[in-house]
């Protein structure tokens, strides 16, 4: 099973590799070198039939497949082990990657233009549906085993049970979609901006500031509980940079350069959940349902979108290079090696997590990615109620695992 599969992943990887533990294990020769070829003929082939630019977003996926596979990157782990044990290593891994993310997001979102080009933020309302959306998917993230990008590079690692959990989100998303002129009716208070309010200086300002205190929370709470805190491990204590495993800090950099080579490229902020949406409602299309006329997909832009080829949509195919990167690091690390043996009510909580991800993503205006990575670094008090209302859904879906035979 991959390395990301375990409870707190991140946590046990650092245990085992400062108590020396760490097992050298043989390359995965074949799925290595599909993985590479794939890459390869991808990347060669979106710069001829689409844009350079498509082809080096689809580059970028594919580190990100790496990172988080290599780091661990849990955002369903690292919760559970703040809200578990009080532990805030990968919580506090988080803000770092945001406070870098920031320093380069704000300057350049205040520009409105890079190169030439147009470039924007992730800013969306505040309201109800957010909330509530962030909430459900709180819960289908501790249900269904990952986030959105967790999904995606888990299952990309060798995670059959991740499959399931990314069909139902797929599903989900498609209800979503469905529902979503009613959630969007729904009061809200409007759009609000840090960097509107107070200024690109005076919003990084207070998004450090933010980004410190949730930092030192989670420093307190885990010395209460433990009597000290947990270090970022260094290079020396983990793995090797090519084989992993990689310290939680090196996956925070290495998302921050994610997040904002996709601003860079594509304009905007990285985005995961986006894709699911389309993906499933063009099988509905393909199957003769009438999706075309649903309200969601009536704007010009969306309309575009859904009647477009799969190979111009940036999330697409940076969903795909997240899978593959993911197994391009599995194979490295030795680990891929699919396990079909999943306990039936495992099943259950993959099928209904996935559901709640699919829904409360769409509903909120995003995921993880999206909302909270990007509203945040955006300088949206959406991404902060977000991860406010998620990680209360954390909290229930947490309590939940044992009922389905998950362990905490």
């Amino acid at each position: 099973m991959p390395i990301v599969a375990a409870s707190s992943a991140s946590s046990s990887r650092s245990s085992s590799a400062a108590s020396g533990l760490l097992i050298s294990r043989p390359l995965n020769v074949p799925p290595l070198a599909a993985a590479g070829a794939i890459v390869a003929a991808g990347a060669i082939y979106l710069a001829q039939a689409v844009s350079l630019t498509q082809s080096l977003l689809f580059l970028v996926g594919v580190l990100a497949g790496l990172v988080l596979y290599h780091a661990a990157f849990g955002f369903t782990s690292s919760w559970r082990a703040m809200i578990s044990e009080r532990r805030g290593e990968g919580l506090r891994a988080q803000m770092v990657m945001l406070a870098l993310t920031c320093a380069v997001f704000i300057p350049l979102i205040a520009s409105g233009e890079l190169l030439g080009h147009p470039v924007r933020g992730s800013v969306s309302p505040l309201g109800i549906s957010v909330a509530v959306g962030a909430f459900l998917f709180g819960v289908g993230m501790q249900l269904g085993g990952g986030c959105a990008s967790g999904t995606l590079y888990t299952a990309g690692g060798g995670n059959p049970r991740m499959l399931v959990t990314l069909f139902s989100f797929v599903a989900g998303s498609v209800i979503g979609v469905l529902h979503m002129p009613a959630w969007e009716r729904a009061p809200q208070l409007g759009t609000f901006s840090l960097m509107k309010t107070f200024g690109p200086a005076g919003a990084l300002g207070v998004s450090l500031v933010l980004f410190a205190a949730v930092a030192t929370l989670s420093f307190n709470v885990e010395r209460r509980r433990h009597g000290k805190h947990a270090r970022f491990l260094t290079w020396s204590e983990t793995g090797s940079w090519l084989r992993g495993p990689w310290p939680v800090i090196a996956g925070a950099v290495g998302l921050a350069l994610v997040n904002i080579a996709t601003l860079v490229l594509a304009g905007r902020p990285w985005g995961v959940t986006s894709a699911f949406a389309l993906w499933g409602s063009k099988a509905l299309a393909l199957l003769g349902v009438n999706v075309a006329g649903w309200a969601y997909w009536a704007p010009p832009a969306r309309a575009a979108e859904l009647q477009g080829s799969l190979l111009t949509d940036v999330t697409t195919v940076m969903d795909v290079g997240i899978m593959l990167g993911a197994l391009a690091a599995a194979a490295l690390a030795g680990r891929f090696a699919p396990s079909w043996k999943i306990p039936a009510r495992s099943l259950v909580a993959a099928v209904f997590g996935g559901l709640l991800l699919g829904y409360g993503s769409r509903i909120a205006y995003g995921c993880n990615i999206g909302a909270y990575f990007g509203g945040i670094a955006s300088t949206s008090l959406h991404g902060w109620l977000w991860f406010g209302a998620a990680f209360l859904g954390n909290a229930i879906g947490t309590r939940l695992r044992p009922v389905f035979g998950m362990k905490v």
